[in-house]
């Protein structure tokens, strides 16, 4: 919503510029018009990132992270080490 309202600022202060003869007018406008369009790529941009985003529910916490990394490592602890296969040698080399 807030967007739609800075396009209209935007919007209103280009029709100031266009139609006054006074300075002080020009000056507003040329204010409003260029503060407004900054303000809706903004917000444009907000949106635009919020919809992307994931809700912070959804993100782990530092104590389940570090649950998850005990879980890992005791895996890993409790695996048997394999070693890499090696390459048979040629005996012609």
């Amino acid at each position: 919503m807030a967007r739609w309202i800075l396009l209209c600022l935007t919007i209103l202060g280009l029709v100031v510029v266009f139609t006054t003869r006074s300075p002080a007018l020009l000056g507003v406008g040329l204010l409003l018009g260029i503060g407004g369009f900054i303000g809706f790529v903004f917000a444009l941009a907000a949106d635009r990132i919020s919809a992307a985003s994931r809700p912070e529910t959804s993100i782990a916490s530092v104590d389940e992270l570090s649950a998850l990394r005990r879980q890992v490592d005791a895996k890993k602890s409790a695996a048997p080490q394999q070693q890499a296969p090696r390459m048979p040698r040629d005996p012609a080399a």
